[in-house]
Formats: structure tokens, sequence, C-alpha cells
């Protein structure tokens, strides 16, 4: 594996050098960036123009200043001695601060609706493939393809009008007429029945408990005002880690041994022990407090597990820990909930943001802060989502379908494995050795596609430092920009490949 890993960095090497010459080329010969000073006088004119021919090295040869682009790149790559700054912008500012802070804006967008959009799309693209020709699969199908057809910047405008302007307006007084309750359950109803599936009655019987529990439990949290003070609480947060439990147990073993759901049970127990615990260690924390809490919990469920487990202690203290990093997540989300009434105050009660990944000068603790970056995120995360979705649908339901039929999967089957064995152990796997390359190239694409998604909703991130630079012919930003979107690449293609390795024992890395 080493000697592959070598000979990819090798390769890489000459690839992302012709590249970068290329870019460099294209954007110096894309316009005069003294252009905007054609129309100044006096002395000032002169003095900024030989200012920016300073900054930009214009009074040098294109070859000349590519050559001196990367001696600005070489002190990057080489420590100690000269700064690195990756080059300078027209205003002759170093680029690396100007990325570093970018480049957190954009990542944390990149990633977060990556993924969503993998597990989301994995999981329902598994599920149609199981559930072939069906309502739900025709429905789904529809859905992915009308996504995938819609325009990004259109369907971003769409969000903000509908979901951010409107949504803010009803959050400053959450009230439904019962008539819209009933059609809010009517709707969810008709929503699960389609994905339950089943004969008629059985969508009949989905169709009327969903209807009904959706319908009281909106009518609940409009009644206890939970949209203007929301929260699991511990009576909520008892009953999620139980539904956690369940869950993830369901999913990774099934109930037919109950040494598994007892430490699945005791895993949840230990969560919400964590949860009533931190609480008074999480009134300010940092991070390092928040993960170090999280490991702690994380360690704990996984020695009960392995404790209650019996014969089965490897597999239940896994599934244990699962259970646990899961609950850790749903506290952390309770606490963020718990900061929106005074963030929502501070917002005008408008909390949902339609511009900016940040909201300027906010002064609040370490809830406040993150609340706000999860609210930034809200909006341009599902316009990628969205997208990203319907993508991973699809190829996760032709990849399913092609492994369901091969000849191994009949024969996991005629030894008496469960489904759930058979689909999660067997298929699954397989299935994904092709979505492993749609996710190596979709990260990378959709970080440099962020380019649209970050000047509609007004993000400055890495896409804004692009654009900016391209309108006024700066390639220091625009070079920057193009030597992380070109790693990402190269690096997850590479990853992409080893992890081939792993799914397939076939493959080897020689």
């Amino acid at each position: 594996m080493l000697f592959f890993i070598a000979k990819r960095l090798v390769i890489s090497f000459f690839i992302m050098a012709a590249a970068t010459t290329l870019m460099f080329f294209l954007v110096i010969s894309s316009g005069d960036p003294l252009s905007d000073l054609g129309e100044a006088s006096g002395s000032a004119k002169k003095a900024t123009i030989a200012a920016r021919t300073e900054a930009m090295n214009l009074d040098q040869p294109p070859l000349m200043r590519y050559f001196l682009w990367l001696q600005d790149l070489g002190h990057c790559l080489v420590p100690g001695g000269v700064d690195c700054t990756l080059g300078t912008d027209r205003s002759g500012n170093p680029v690396l601060p100007q990325l570093e802070s970018a480049i957190g804006s954009t990542f944390r967008l990149v990633l977060v609706a990556t993924v969503i959009a993998l597990v989301l799309g994995v999981i329902v693209g598994i599920v149609t493939a199981i559930r072939q020709y069906t309502t739900f699969d025709y429905s789904i199908t529809f859905i992915s393809f009308v996504l995938f057809s819609l325009p990004l910047f259109w369907l971003s405008t769409l969000l903000k009008q509908y979901l951010a302007i409107d949504l803010n307006t009803w959050l400053a007084n959450p009230q439904f007429p019962y008539v819209s309750i009933l059609l809010v359950g009517v709707v969810a109803g008709i929503i699960w029945a389609v994905v339950v599936g089943g004969d008629r009655k059985r969508r009949l019987a989905v169709f009327g408990i969903a209807a009904a529990a959706t319908a009281v439990a909106l009518w609940l949290l409009l009644v206890t005002g939970w949209f203007m003070t929301p929260g699991l609480g511990p009576v909520g947060m008892l009953i999620s880690a139980g539904a956690v439990a369940l869950l993830w147990t369901a999913l990774l073993a099934g109930f037919r041994r109950r040494r598994i759901l007892y430490a699945a049970l005791t895993a949840a127990g230990v969560g919400y022990a964590g949860y009533l615990l931190s609480i008074p260690l999480l009134a300010d924390p940092t991070w390092l407090t928040v993960l170090a809490l999280l490991g702690l919990t994380v360690a704990a469920a996984y020695a009960a597990g392995g404790f209650v487990g019996g014969p089965y202690r490897a597999r239940t203290a896994r599934i244990s820990a699962v259970i646990a990093f899961s609950i850790g997540l749903l506290i952390f989300l309770d606490r963020l909930l718990q900061a929106y009434p005074e963030l929502s105050a501070r917002a005008g009660g408008r909390p949902i943001p339609t511009t900016g990944s940040a909201s300027p000068n906010l002064s609040g603790g370490f809830w406040e802060t993150n609340l706000d970056y999860a609210l930034h995120l809200i909006l341009p995360t599902i316009a990628i989502t969205l997208i990203s979705f319907a993508t991973y649908t699809r190829y996760t339901r032709a990849s399913q379908l092609d492994v369901m039929n091969q000849d191994y999967i009949r024969t996991a089957r005629a030894k008496g494995l469960s489904e759930r064995t058979v689909l999660v152990k067997h298929a699954f796997r397989n299935a994904m050795i092709p979505i492993t390359t749609l996710m190596a190239f979709d990260f990378a694409g959709v970080l440099g596609g962020a380019v649209i998604t970050e000047t509609v909703f007004g993000w400055n991130g890495m896409g804004k430092m692009f654009v900016d630079g391209v309108h006024t012919v700066d390639p220091g930003p625009v070079m920057a920009f193009f030597l992380v979107v070109g790693t990402a690449a190269v690096l997850f293609n590479m990853l992409a490949d080893i992890a081939y390795a792993f799914l397939d024992p076939r493959i080897t890395l020689s």
C-alpha cells in the first residue's frame, strides 16, 4: 500500500503542476487588472497603479509571474525560514489569512451537506431497491429526477422566500388553526403509508396511526409553546435514548438475541446518565470539554455493553458505542435548542438568516455562537443536500439492484441467513464500491460548486474569494481556491482507490 500511495502522490504532483500552470495563465489572460483605475486622476492614481503593479508583479513577464507564485507556494511546503503567504492579492495583502478565514466557512457548509446527502441518499436508495416497483419506489424516483433537474440558484431563491422569510414570519407567532393541523396530519399519514407499504389494510392502519400521532404531536407542541422555547428536556431525552437504542439494535443485530437488546438498553441508560451528569459541565463549555465528555460516554457504554453482552461481547460493545455516540449528538442538539430563545431575541424574532455565514459582532457563549452557525447553515445546506441526495439515491438503487441479483446473495439466502444479515453484511458492502467513487468526486465537486451557493446566500467562503478574484483578474485568491479544490479532488480519488481494497478483497493495491 505504501508503494501505491507513493506512486499516486508522484503522479498527483505532476497533475497539479500542469493544472496550476494552465489555471494561472487563464486567469492573468482574462482581463486587465488595472481597468478599474482608468477613470481615476491625480497623483493618487499613479501611486495606486504603482502599488498594484508591485503587489501583482505586473512589471514581470507572465512566465516569471508564475515562477514567483511558485516561489511563494514553495515557502509553504518548506518549513522554517520565509513565512508562508501563498502570494499576495491586488492590494498587497497575503492570501493565506484570507484562505484560512474562507476555508472554514466553506468546509463547514460542504461537509455537513455532503454527509447528510450521503446518509439519506444511501438509506433511501437501498430501501427503494428492496421495494422495487412499489409506490414508494416510483415516488422517490419522481422526486429524485425533479430535484436533479432543478437549477441550484433557483432552488436557493425558493428556499429563501418560502423557508426563511415565510417561516420567520410564522415563528414570530407560531399558531395553526385546527383545520391546518388536521391537514398536516393527513399529509404525514399519506407519506408514512407510502413509506411503510404493504397491503391495503396495512396502509390504512399506518395512515390512521401516523395522521393521528402527527396531529396530536403538533397540537401539543403549539399548546406548550415548544416553538418559542424548544428543547428535548429530561423526559424527551429519556424517550429519545430508548428509541435510538431500539433503532440501532433493529438495524445492526435484530431482536432475536435478548443479550444484545439488554446491552443496547444498558448503553441507552449510560447515555442518559451522562446527560444528567453533564448538565452543569455544559453550561458554557469548550469544544475540548464537549469531545472529552462524548469520549467518556462512548467508552463507558462500550464497557457496559461488553459486560452485559455475554457470548456476544464484542458485537454488543460496538453497538453500545454507536448508541452512546448517537445519544451524545442528541445531547448536543438539546443544548443548542436551549440557546434558541436568546438568539432569536437578538435577531429580532427572525432566527433563520437568508445571507451570510455568521452574524456579525455576535457576543454570545459557546451554545449561542454554534447555534448561530447552525442556523446560517440551514438554507445553503438544504440546497446542496437536495441536489446531491437525488444523485446518491439513484446510484445506490442501481448498485444495490445489481448486487441483489448476484449468485453469492442467493447462496447467502439459501444458507438460511436472515434478510437483514444478507442486506447489511453481504449486499450493502459490495453495493458501496461504486458509491465510493461517486462520493470521492462529489466532495471535490460540491466544494467547487459551492461557488454558486455561496454567491446566492452571501457566504464569505472560498466561493466568494474565487468570484472576486476572477472579476478583478487577481490570480492570488483564484490560485488559492484552485489549490484547495484540486488537492481535494486528487486526495479523495486516492482514498477511494484505497477504500476499494477494503470493500472488495479481489482488489489489491500493488
